[in-house]
């Protein structure tokens, strides 16, 4: 089960056609896992997946569709942008350092 459809996401980017639906696919179970491993526990183990989330996975979708490359000239290179990381702290079950 995916936190965001294939639709909402093509929405969220504004794209037409299905010659990317492959690859757009891919970004949302990569987001998904990166997210997860963020805050520690998988997306789909939310019931129901609050909406932030949901728009957490939509940036992170839209960041890797856009930066496709593994080196981009003339910008900051991020892990995930901030909006993202926000959203993903607030769910974040352990921090390093916490002395567990």
């Amino acid at each position: 089960m995916s936190s965001v459809t294939l639709s909402l996401a093509k929405l969220h980017m504004n794209i037409d056609g299905t010659t990317d639906d492959e690859l757009i696919e891919l970004y949302v179970d990569a987001a998904e896992v990166w997210l997860g491993n963020y805050i520690g526990k998988p997306i789909v183990d939310f019931d129901p997946i609050p909406a932030d989330l949901k728009l957490a996975v939509l940036k992170l979708v839209s960041f890797y569709y856009e930066q496709r490359e593994a080196v981009a000239f003339g910008i900051s290179m991020q892990l995930a942008p901030y909006g993202v990381t926000s959203v993903a702290d607030s769910y974040r079950e352990k921090w390093f350092g916490d002395g567990e």
